[in-house]
């Protein structure tokens, strides 16, 4: 009996925090489209999601295509099928690396950092002091934040998808002498509009599990440096899982 009660005690405070966690998401996304509109607010997340994101994501296509394009490469030429180096790199950044590990590089850099900095205004009775001057902490703090990230994620995700092609363009053509003409002609003829659009959608989705999660975990966070730190930590890992999760979702609809 004691094993049961604890079970149910478990699955309870789960499904507690799921329901406090749809509401926090239905206020704020609600709040988002209410008066007043603070552009600049909206602007300055974008701003620390995509575009200060930007030297990781890129760092990161160019390699992960490199490498795709090293593998890709010895593992075609086996068969004879070099000329396809352009196609196996295009479709699998596309549809998959692409999305998942630019959504992955945001979590560890935006993600942790929009967790802390809710966490400290917690700390710090910032959100007592915006209720005092008649301003919503969900309106003005976290809307933006999951505006933004749906608005940054898909943009990140078309940059990194053009970086990792030329990554592997450049091992794969200029480095291990594969035909220029065959690896942009087959990889042009063989992307249709299924592939984008499954590679968008899951950015799309990505870019809201980011902020949400991230978000309301700050928002729930302990306030001390202890209880921010472990939910810090704890948005990091439980994002990226539901990435991952989400993703595998996404893949057996589309496909």
């Amino acid at each position: 009996m004691e094993i049961a009660a604890k079970f149910g005690r478990f699955t309870l405070t789960r499904l507690q925090i799921l329901g406090r966690s749809g509401i926090f998401l239905f206020s704020a996304v609600l709040l988002a489209f209410l008066p007043p509109f603070r552009i600049r607010r909206l602007v300055k997340e974008i701003e620390f999601i995509g575009s200060k994101s930007f030297l990781i994501v890129f760092v990161t296509a160019l390699f992960t295509g490199m490498v795709l394009g090293i593998q890709g490469y010895y593992s075609l030429s086996q068969f004879g099928a070099e000329a396809a180096l352009g196609v196996m790199v295009a479709l699998s950044i596309i549809r998959e690396l692409g999305p998942v590990l630019c959504a992955l590089m945001v979590t560890g850099r935006a993600g942790s950092a929009t967790t802390a900095e809710i966490g400290i205004m917690k700390i710090t009775d910032q959100f007592p002091a915006l209720e005092m001057m008649a301003i919503d902490p969900l309106k003005y703090v976290v809307s933006p934040k999951i505006i933004a990230g749906i608005i940054s994620l898909p943009l990140l995700t078309a940059f990194f998808d053009l970086v990792g092609i030329a990554g592997g363009y450049l091992v794969g053509v200029k480095l291990l002498g594969v035909n220029e003409g065959a690896y942009l002609g087959k990889m042009v003829s063989a992307i249709t509009f299924t592939d984008i659009y499954g590679g968008i959608l899951k950015s799309l989705c990505f870019g809201f599990l980011i902020t949400w999660i991230s978000s309301f975990i700050g928002f729930t966070a302990e306030p001390t440096t202890e209880g921010v730190s472990r939910a810090t930590t704890n948005a990091v890992v439980l994002t990226s899982l539901c990435i991952l999760i989400v993703d595998y979702i996404l893949t057996s609809l589309l496909l």
